[in-house]
């Protein structure tokens, strides 16, 4: 009976980093899935299609490049479907070492999908809205499309809160739990901090130049980056 016991303990002790390794795997898979398709949404399409200034270029532009608009509204859901999966795959790889932080990882970036699905609905009306002048209250095309891509903007602006919210627990975890380096916890909290001050930056000084964004989430894009890259070739080991 002991012999049994103790092989099955030993069986259970081998597997456990094995399915631990398995998890981490799968949520650097997810969390590079959001990556790339954020490139793609963000950079590529809203930046290509969306002109602040100019309702009638911005139109133009959809109506010229549809096909790259429905391209990005692809993309837009496709971040959506990632940052799902990977705020439950973060639980699921965290709830052991610390379940109120792995909670709060999950619940901040399901609600961050959210604003974005949120978004994606205002940018998909304006395509819809840039071929079809009936959906236009008084036929004036660029000024919907105009006041859409608008909305879709602060949709985005204000779900970079929670996109903040979501990066704290996850870097306080990494280095209270010893599983990741501690360097790349603080990345993480210190690009969260960022985040949330960006959005408040926005809001309350929207003239503010775009620079100060980008310097405040800089450790955040590096906190990612590294973040995705020790997950995929390096896994969740504890250190002691």
């Amino acid at each position: 009976m002991t012999t049994t016991q103790e092989r099955s303990i030993s069986v259970v002790t081998a597997e456990a980093p094995v399915g631990q390794m398995a998890t981490a795997r799968w949520t650097g898979v997810f969390y590079l899935g959001l990556a790339v398709a954020g490139v793609v949404g963000t950079l590529l399409v809203r930046g290509t299609l969306y002109v602040a200034d100019d309702p009638g270029a911005t139109l133009a532009n959809l109506v010229e490049q549809a096909p790259l608009a429905r391209l990005g509204i692809a993309a837009d859901i496709s971040i959506v479907a990632f940052q799902a999966l990977v705020a439950v795959w973060f639980y699921k790889l965290f709830r052991r070492e610390n379940s109120v932080a792995a909670g709060s990882i999950a619940a901040f970036g399901l609600v961050n999908a959210t604003a974005i699905l949120v978004a994606t609905a205002f940018s998909a009306t304006a395509l819809a809205v840039a071929g079809d002048v009936s959906l236009a209250p008084g036929g004036d095309q660029a000024a919907t499309v105009q006041l859409l891509y608008s909305l879709n903007e602060w949709a985005w602006g204000l779900g970079g809160l929670f996109f903040g919210l979501w990066l704290i627990p996850m870097g306080y975890v990494v280095v209270t739990s010893k599983t990741m380096p501690a360097p790349l916890g603080w990345a993480l909290m210190i690009g969260g901090v960022g985040y949330v001050l960006s959005t408040y930056i926005t809001s309350l000084m929207p003239d503010a130049p775009a620079a100060v964004a980008g310097v405040l989430t800089a450790a955040a894009t590096i906190g990612e980056f590294w973040m995705i890259g020790y997950l995929l070739f390096v896994g969740a080991r504890r250190k002691g």
